[in-house]
C-alpha cells in the first residue's frame, strides 16, 4: 500500500505535489469511489484508480536530460501556442514533466521524468539539491561582489543561502564576463535577481549541471536518456542532500 499522491505521480500524471491538489479537489477515484484524503493509501496492483474519469497505467520509468533553448517555456502545454518543451519530445512514448522549471529566457540542462517520487525529492526546498549556472552578466563583478553571493544577500523574499562563486570567463571589450555559480535553492529567477542585487543584471543564463549531471555536449533542442551511472548519481544527490 503507498499513499495514493505518490501512486499518481509515479504512474506519471503529474508532480507530487500536483497530484495532491487534484485528490483535495475530488478529480481522484479508487474503485469508483472519489478520494479526497490526502493520506489515503491503495495498492496500483490490485486498485482500480482514476483521474478524472480516466484510469491511470504504470509506465516504466524514465528520465531524460533536455538542453532547453532560450524563448522555450518549460511546460508540456500551452494554451496561447507558444514554443514548450514538448515541441522537441516527439520521440518520447511516455508521459514525462519536466524536474523544476527554467525560465523562458533561461537555456540550459531541464530534466524530465515520470517518476514522481525522485522529482519530488530533487524539488522539495528541504532537500538543497545543488544546480550550477554559467551567468553572462554586464560589466565584470569585482571580487568582493561575488564574494556577497557566496556568502548569501538579501532579496526581497530574505536571505538566499551561500553559493559556489567564481570567474568563469571575462571580455573587458565587450563589457561584460561569465560567472559561474551554483545554487541549492529554487526561488523563482534566484540567479538573475541575485545578480541585479549588486548591480550586474544577466545577459544570458545557461543551467549546465543538476545534482552533479552535467549537460556537456549535449546539442540544444536535443534530449537523451540518463546512463544508469548519471541516475545513481542524481539519486545519491537528491538522498544526500535531503541528509544534510
Amino acid at each position: 500500500m503507498e499513499r495514493l499522491q505518490k501512486i499518481l505521480a509515479n504512474a506519471g500524471v503529474a508532480s507530487r505535489r500536483k497530484c495532491e491538489e487534484l485528490i483535495a479537489a475530488g478529480k481522484v477515484t479508487v474503485n469508483d469511489k472519489v478520494v479526497t484524503e490526502l493520506g489515503a493509501k491503495a495498492d496500483p496492483a490490485v486498485d482500480v484508480i482514476a483521474v478524472n474519469g480516466r484510469k491511470i497505467r504504470t509506465e516504466s520509468k524514465i528520465y531524460l536530460m533536455f538542453n532547453k533553448p532560450k524563448g522555450v517555456i518549460t511546460s508540456m502545454s500551452d494554451p496561447k501556442g507558444r514554443s514548450i518543451v514538448a515541441d522537441y519530445l516527439k520521440g518520447v512514448k511516455e508521459r514525462v514533466y519536466p524536474v523544476g522549471r527554467l525560465d523562458y529566457d533561461t537555456e540550459g540542462l531541464l530534466l524530465l521524468t515520470n517518476d514522481g517520487d525522485l522529482a519530488h525529492k530533487l524539488t522539495h526546498p528541504k532537500h538543497h539539491v545543488p544546480k550550477t549556472y554559467l551567468a553572462t552578466v554586464e560589466r565584470i563583478p569585482h571580487g568582493d561582489a561575488l564574494e556577497k553571493l557566496a556568502r548569501g544577500i538579501k532579496l526581497e523574499d530574505g536571505m538566499t543561502a551561500p553559493a559556489e562563486v567564481e570567474y568563469h570567463d571575462a571580455d573587458p571589450d565587450n563589457k561584460q564576463a561569465t560567472i559561474r555559480i551554483t545554487i541549492r535553492e529554487g526561488r523563482n529567477r534566484q540567479v538573475r535577481r541575485m545578480f541585479e542585487a549588486i548591480h550586474h543584471p544577466v545577459i544570458r543564463l545557461k543551467r549546465i549541471a543538476f545534482g552533479g549531471i552535467a549537460l556537456d555536449n549535449l546539442q540544444r533542442g536535443k534530449y537523451r536518456p540518463l546512463t544508469k551511472e548519471e541516475l545513481n548519481a542524481l539519486k545519491a544527490a537528491a538522498e544526500s542532500a535531503g541528509q544534510a
